[in-house]
């Protein structure tokens, strides 16, 4: 087992790795930018190194100082966590070629699947069911031509993409062109390329994911799956496991799809495979080759470390229990909390006057902010997740009311009050809802 593991984030997941960490025995360096000084990771790690201004292009992002700052400390992994490097395969190569472990899928394994276009190839060969797509469009030309093919609606999606940038829709062939443009710009601005593709876009779907964990040794369980489709411009807000749209059967069916596929295509560690899921069939997305901002609720209903597993896979141990040995118990939901206006979602940074989390039975709050923090402007804007389980999904729902108006946070505005009114709707109670419902639902409160 690893004796010290560097934690290349920040924020919340950054305390969520320490503590991992901490009950495995393993030593922790924090690094930070010089805006998170403060942070409580880094309060508690072992040690801390400042490697750059607050511009994470400047510090999280920064490559060579990471890995020197593993180096100088002498920790023999890093721990990527969500967001920043977590998914860039040349990060993950330029730590072993330092002979530091990174806590992660190979090099190779992150570059086959990051890639939308290399990863839908991937999935077509394991048997994983897609949706009608094109390869690499060159040309508006070409995306024309594979529009007529696989019939409107269609949405052009960058292949390098993800939360949400360079997604456009296009209902017909005069929409094309400039949706085709204009994806092809946006993924110029936000990824490495700005290669972008097509597939058939969806209309009512839901957004469901399948958590995995393999080992290093063709050993593959699923964990089941995760609603995520209460989102917001593409980004999840509340997500829920089980799903309330499937039964065991559709349940356990995709599970076995999903785990047969990720033994045929050897990849390690712990990964998620995303889904839409319509008229009762699945199509996949895309895979996340990383720990999931939504784990601890599958974390919750199967009792599962998932970032000791990350941990333990990455030092070279088995899983040690097969899928007939994982149960699945309860319910459980996830509410991102940000600090945004709710109402407009305009960032709100600022000083924590006041900080109370709510506690009980069933309720986990990962969160670094404490009273006195302030909030800085630099990051994400997500600044705690409230996590509630139950043994139904309607205790579920009675606790999460009972922890969102037990919740303080003062000096700044946060999105507690959108997520009151989402659990307050009938059509989440009753799990009626899809990607879409969010977005109406808020253009009904504006009129």
């Amino acid at each position: 087992m690893f004796e010290k593991v560097l934690i290349a984030n920040r924020g919340e997941v950054a305390l969520r790795i320490h503590r991992a960490c901490r009950e495995m025995g393993i030593r922790t360096v924090a690094v930070h930018s010089e805006a998170d000084a403060n942070a409580m990771h880094v309060r508690l790690a072992d040690e801390a190194v400042c490697i750059g201004p607050a511009r994470s292009a400047d510090s999280y992002l920064n490559k060579p100082a990471i890995i020197s700052a593993a180096l100088i400390t002498g920790a023999d992994a890093i721990h990527p966590g969500f967001g920043f490097l977590s998914e860039n395969a040349d990060f993950a190569e330029m730590v072993e070629n330092h002979g530091i472990t990174f806590i992660g899928p190979t090099p190779q394994q992150m570059r086959l699947m990051g890639d939308k276009i290399t990863a839908r190839k991937a999935a077509i060969e394991a048997g994983l069911p897609v949706t009608p797509g094109s390869p690499a469009l060159e040309t508006v030309e070409d995306a024309l031509a594979w529009a007529e093919k696989i019939g409107y609606p269609v949405i052009i999606k960058a292949k390098d993409g993800g939360g949400g940038k360079g997604m456009k829709i296009a209902y017909n062939a005069e929409e094309l062109p400039e949706a085709y443009s204009m994806a092809r710009a946006e993924a110029k601005a936000s990824f490495p390329s700005d290669v972008v593709y097509m597939e058939k876009y969806l209309q009512n779907p839901r957004h469901i994911e399948m958590q995995i964990l393999a080992d290093k040794f063709g050993h593959v369980v699923h964990l089941g799956e995760r609603d995520c489709s209460i989102q917001r411009n593409n980004q999840k807000v509340i997500e829920e496991c089980p799903s309330p749209a499937l039964n065991d059967a559709q349940r356990q069916e995709i599970g076995e799809i999903v785990r047969k596929a990720i033994e045929k295509i050897g990849y390690t560690n712990a990964g998620t495979l995303e889904f839409l899921y319509e008229d009762g069939r699945f199509y996949f997305m895309e895979m996340n080759t990383r720990l999931q901002v939504e784990h601890p609720i599958t974390e919750a209903i199967t009792g599962i470390d998932i970032v000791r597993e990350q941990i333990r896979i990455a030092s070279g141990a088995a899983l040690g229990y097969t899928q007939e040995d994982i149960t699945f118990s309860g319910h459980a939901i996830e509410c991102r909390i940000n600090a945004e206006d709710p109402e407009t979602f305009a960032p709100c940074p600022g000083k924590i006057v006041e900080w109370h989390a709510p506690g009980g039975l069933g309720v986990r709050v990962d969160s670094e902010i404490y009273s006195g923090y302030s909030i800085p402007p630099f990051y994400d804007s997500m600044i705690a997740k409230l996590i509630i389980s139950g043994k139904t999904r309607n205790a579920c729902l009675m606790r999460l009311r009972r922890a969102l108006e037990e919740f303080v946070i003062m000096g700044v505005q946060t999105t507690i009050p959108l997520h009151q009114e989402i659990i307050a709707q009938s059509n989440f109670i009753d799990g009626q809802y899809n990607i879409h419902w969010l977005e109406q639902f808020m253009a009904q409160l504006k009129k």
